[in-house]
Order: structure tokens, then sequence, then C-alpha cells
């Protein structure tokens, strides 16, 4: 079998820099399996979000409450994802990955099936827990199968998918949820997950195994920070944030067994993730990059669907195209940047130029107004995907540049972390903003509608509405509504632009990798 094949002679072997570190029969093939099992567990992330609106209808849930549907995926993989490296190595990457597809496979028809909130919720945490080793994993893979002179082009490859499938998502999302019903927003990961599953079975080679301590102290600590601090971000706006003990309570325990995560990972004799890791500048730079990266991605998509759908009234197919140009903006910038890459261009030039172009487009957004038409929206879009796909790739190959095939793994699990937090607190974070700047807003707006002023309303148009008070004052009322919906979308985009600039100066810490670092332990250093 070609996996038994590839896997005996193991990255540890030290391949030349003209062949691969786990070469196999048919590459392109496995490829294309292990970039099905990316995009499928990316989707998710945002495929449901079109179709929120239907699942808050059919599942029982509120405004506030229906984004559980989306933080419980994000957060559940981002508490998973730093055992990747671990369990890769305790039962082998290639029975890590086939039991994960497997596992996502089934927690998707269990998510079709949901009949309330809290069983969605607990399917879509089980979903997250699976889909968390299939994106580090899939990193890997492709690394390991490819020769380094070949791996910027497979970067670009994973790159693209990563970034395509959170904005193909409302595309499909909307199309099922229109055409068919919501819950096929799941069930259509069940024949893809199958034909990933089939390839992979056949093709994917394994890493060796190595026994190693699991650092269950750490891994407590990551876990009860990252969870105590989602709980805070979700219910804190229902509970009127710091006025309630709960939320106090919540945002101590964040602090302390994050502040606790990190002292032990710099002086724990066994931390989760070897210490090595962090004296890779480049790597250790590109982690408060990822975070960016995840924010702007994931809470803008979690952001525009509503409002195209309750303030512009456009129909849940049409939401979902008018995301699109995103993706064609993505695709357009990683074939790009991974050719001015792959003949020596300084890869932190198009970092810098991509979170420029991702801070305009954020700009372009905070000019947006209610009478405008398609265009605003498809040109900010457009630039917003040509300003992330000139990041990602890069970015992922200054990263990886330095690093050794043997720590591959625990970097992707670390930069994917990374990004997942951005998302999850991101979206917590712009739904929060939004919910108390409609608030604000309408308070605002509401002390300017005076008694005297609704006497300079046209006479023809009080005719049309009955003359009665009542009725006068409803329809202002709707309006106010909408207008401070529109100021409150405005704030968050604004806010979304200053978090990328800030961003920006970054880029300097980045150093320019020499060339490709050998797969064998002693390029550590290089």
């Amino acid at each position: 079998m070609a996996s038994a094949a590839a896997s005996s002679a193991g990255p540890s072997a030290a391949p030349s820099s003209g062949t691969a570190a786990l070469p196999v029969r048919n590459k392109g093939l496995l490829t294309f399996g292990v970039m099905l099992a990316t995009i499928m567990q990316i989707l998710d992330g945002t495929i449901a979000n079109v179709a929120l609106p239907h699942m808050q209808t059919s599942l029982g849930g509120t405004a506030d409450t229906i984004t559980w549907v989306l933080t419980s995926y994000i957060v559940a993989s981002a508490i998973a994802i730093p055992v990747t490296g671990w369990i890769s190595e305790r039962i082998g990457s290639r029975n890590l990955f086939l039991l994960s597809v497997a596992g996502f496979i089934i927690a998707s028809a269990l998510c079709g099936a949901a009949q309330n909130l809290t069983e969605m919720v607990a399917f879509r945490v089980l979903q997250g827990i699976a889909a968390a080793f299939m994106n580090p994993l899939s990193q890997t893979v492709l690394l390991d199968i490819n020769a380094p002179r070949d791996q910027p082009r497979a970067m670009a490859i994973w790159g693209m998918g990563v970034m395509i499938g959170p904005i193909l998502g409302p595309v499909l999302g909307g199309w099922l949820t229109e055409n068919f019903d919501w819950r096929w927003v799941f069930y259509v990961n069940l024949p893809l997950g199958v034909i990933c599953l089939a390839i992979m079975w056949w093709l994917l080679p394994s890493r060796p195994l190595r026994r190693r301590g699991f650092d269950l102290f750490g891994f407590s600590l990551l876990a009860i920070g990252i969870g105590a601090l989602q709980l805070m971000l979700d219910r804190g706006q229902g509970e009127d944030w710091f006025s309630s003990a709960e939320i106090w309570i919540e945002t101590l325990i964040a602090v302390i067994a994050l502040w606790m995560f990190v002292m032990h990972m710099a002086t724990g004799k066994n931390p989760m993730f070897e210490r090595s890791l962090w004296h890779n500048r480049n790597l250790v730079t590109a982690l408060f990059f990822m975070p960016v990266l995840g924010l702007v991605m994931m809470a803008t998509m979690a952001l525009l669907p509503p409002m195209l759908q309750s303030l512009y009234g456009y129909p849940v197919i049409d939401t979902g195209l008018l995301l699109m140009p995103r993706g064609i903006g993505v695709m357009i910038t990683m074939f790009v940047s991974s050719r001015l890459v792959a003949h020596g261009v300084d890869p932190r030039l198009p970092v810098g130029l991509g979170f420029l172009l991702v801070a305009w487009s954020l700009y372009d957004m905070t000019q947006w107004t209610l009478a405008m038409d398609i265009w605003p929206v498809v040109l900010s879009g457009f630039i917003q995907g040509l300003g992330m796909g000139l990041v990602f790739m890069p970015l992922n190959g200054i990263a990886f540049a330095t690093l050794p095939a043997n720590q591959r793994t625990e970097a992707a699990s670390l930069t994917n972390l990374s990004r997942n937090i951005g998302s999850s607190i991101g979206i917590s974070l712009v739904t929060t903003v939004l919910a108390r700047g409609m608030q604000t807003s309408h308070a605002d707006l509401a002390q300017r509608v005076t008694p005297e002023r609704l006497q300079t309303l046209d006479p023809g148009l009080l005719a049309n509405l009955g003359g009665s008070t009542d009725t006068v004052l409803a329809v202002v009322n709707a309006e106010v509504t909408r207008q401070s919906m529109m100021i409150a979308y405005l704030n968050d985009f604004k806010a979304m632009m200053i978090v990328t600039a800030c961003a920006i100066p970054l880029v300097v810490l980045l150093r320019k990798p020499k060339g490709p670092v050998e797969n064998d332990p002693a390029a550590a250093g290089h």
C-alpha cells in the first residue's frame, strides 16, 4: 500500500532539497482529497451564516443566542487544535486524519438533524473538535509530500482553500437554504466527506510514531482560559457586562488561566508546545498577524449576510452572490503572490501591501449608505479579497520557511489556533458592539423625534399613513431603527479598520527567509 511504503521512510530521513519528506504514489489525487477536507472544514465556519435567520426560527433561538451556532464551532476547534501534534505522534498522523474526517461526517449529520438550539450547539462542538485536526494536518501533509522547491505552490493551493472556503460558504449556504432547507448546509458534507475519506484511506502516508508526554496541565489551562473568555464575550451583552458578577468571574478565570498558561509555556519542564518554536521570530510574528486575519475574514462574513438581508432586502441567494467578489480577489492575488515569492520577491512586501488593501476596503465600507446600490459592496469585497490573498500565502511561507519538518504540525496547530481565536473573539465582539451600537444610536436618534418635527412631515405622506398618530409614530420608529442599525454596522467596520491598520507595522519584525530549510532537526537554528 502506498501509505505503508511512504511512511517507512518518514520525515526524519532528512531528504535532500529536491525530494519530498514523504513521497506518495499519486500526489495530485491526494492533494485533491486533502484540499477537499480543508475546504469542507473551513466552509462550515461560514456556510451557516446566511441560514441563521431560518435556523433561529426553526430552533427557537434569539438574535443573540443563535450566533452560538458559529462561535461554538470555532471555540471547540480552538481548544482542540493544540493537541494535534501530540495525538498525531501518539496514534499516527494518518490515523488521526482519517478519524477526524469520519467524526466530521457524523457530526455534520447530527447538526442537520438537530431539533433545538441546545442540540445544535452540542453537535457543533463535536463537529468543531473533529474539524480542529483537519486544518493543521492538511497543511503538514502538503508540505511533506512536496519537495522544498514545490512547497510554495503547495502552500498557495492550501491557502486558497483556507481563504476561499469562508467566502464560498455564504453562496453555497444561500443556494441550499433557498432551494432546499437550512439543514442541507450540514448534509452537504456527507457525500463530500465520503469521497475525501476514500481518497485518503488509499493514499495518505503517515509520519513515524513518537512517544512523548502529554502536557495535561498546560492544555487544561488553555482550554479553561479560551472557554471562559468566549463565554464572557457571548454572555456579556445579555448580562449587562461588568454589572454582572458572572461576567466578572468569567473574566478573572480567563485572565488567570491564560496568564498561567503563558508562564507554564515559559518555565514548565514538558510544555505543550516545544519551547524552540517561540525562538523563531517569523513564526511568533505570524501568530500576531493571524488573529487579525481571522477577525477580518470571519467577523466580516458574520456581519454582512444579516446586514444585506435585513437593511437592503436582498434574498438569501443574492446575498451569497454579493459576497463572491471576495473569492475572486483572493484567487487572483493568491496566484500572483505565489509567483512573486517564487521569483525571489521579498515576501514581506505583499504582506504589508495586503494589509493596507484590507484596511482600505474596510474604510470604504464605513462610507456605505442605505441608498447605495450593489457596486460599493462588490468593489469593497473585491479589494478586501485582493488584500487577504496577498497576505495569506507569503505569511505562511515566512512562518514555516525556517522550521524543520518535525516541528511543522505543532507550528500549524499554533497558527490555526491563533487564527481561530481571532475569529471567535472577533465574531463575539462585533456582534456585541453591533447590539450596543444599535441601542445607543436608537436612543440618540429618538431624542430628535419631537412633535414639532413630526408636524413638518409632508401632509400627503401623513394622509397616506391614515393620519393616525400611532401609525405615524410606528413608521418613524421603524426608520429610526433602520438608521441606527446602519450606524452600528458602520462603527463595526471602522473598529475592524483600526485593528487592521494597527497590525501593519508588525511587518518590520518579519525576517526575509534566506532559502528553504533542510528537513532535519539541526535546521531549527538556521
